[in-house]
C-alpha cells in the first residue's frame, strides 16, 4: 500500500530516523541476533519506504550508522527525531514494544506502539519517561529531543520471530504513523 502523500505538500514537521548502536557497539544480543544488526535494517527499510512520501534525514547511508553524538546533534534539529532499538530483560518471556521520551512526545510515542503491537501481536508497554527502560537517560532524549523505540524484545524467542516475519508489514504500520505525524500540525492529531 503506497501513502497518498506526495513528498513535502502537506509535510509541516521535519523528520530525523536513527538506529541505535553500531558495530563497535551491538547492543542486546539474543538468539543469535543483535540489536545493533536489527534497527540498522529496519531503519533502512523505512527509509526506503519513506523515500517519495516525505522528506527526511538518517543516521548514515545504507547499512552505516553514524555515532550517537552525530545523531544526537542531527536530532536536535527535526520537529521529530526518532531512534530504534530492541529491548532485553535476564527473564525471556518479557514482551512488548514501548518508547522512551519527555512528556511531550507520549500521544506520538502511544502511536508508534499501538502500530508496532498491533502488527507484531505483542504487548504495548505504552510511552513511558526516559528513566523507565534499559536505554533511559540517553542523549538522544535528553539532548537530542527525540523518541526511543523499544521494537521488541530481542531476548524474548516469540517476539524476534514475530519481527522477522512481520518487519516489512512494521516498516509500513511505523512509517504510515511518522508520514501522518510529519503531516500534522500536532502529535496528537497523529495518535
Amino acid at each position: 500500500m503506497t501513502h497518498p502523500l506526495t513528498p513535502a505538500a502537506t509535510q509541516v514537521k521535519s523528520l530525523f530516523i536513527a538506529a541505535g548502536h553500531s558495530d563497535t557497539d551491538p547492543g542486546a544480543v539474543g538468539h543469535g541476533h543483535t540489536e545493533a544488526d536489527i534497527v540498522l535494517e529496519f531503519r533502512d527499510l523505512l527509509a526506503g519506504y519513506l523515500r517519495g512520501k516525505v522528506l527526511f534525514d538518517k543516521d548514515g547511508q545504507p547499512g552505516q550508522n553514524l555515532p550517537l553524538r552525530e545523531a544526537i546533534g542531527a536530532a536536535k534539529s527535526h520537529d521529530i527525531a526518532i531512534e530504534f532499538h530492541c529491548n532485553a530483560f535476564t527473564n525471556p518471556s518479557a514482551t512488548g514494544v514501548e518508547t522512551l521520551s519527555a512528556r511531550e512526545h507520549y500521544p506520538l510515542g502511544n502511536a508508534i506502539c499501538k502500530a508496532v503491537s498491533e502488527t507484531l501481536g505483542i504487548a504495548n508497554r505504552g510511552a513511558k519517561g526516559e528513566a523507565s527502560g534499559q536505554h533511559s537517560r540517553l542523549g538522544f532524549i535528553a539532548t537530542g529531543g527525540g523518541i526511543i523505540v523499544e521494537l521488541f524484545f530481542i531476548t524474548n524467542k516469540s517476539d524476534l520471530a514475530k519481527y522477522i516475519a512481520n518487519r516489512r508489514r512494521l516498516v509500513e504500520a511505523v512509517g504510515n504513523v511518522l508520514i501522518e505525524a510529519a503531516c500534522a500540525d500536532t502529535y496528537g492529531a497523529a495518535a
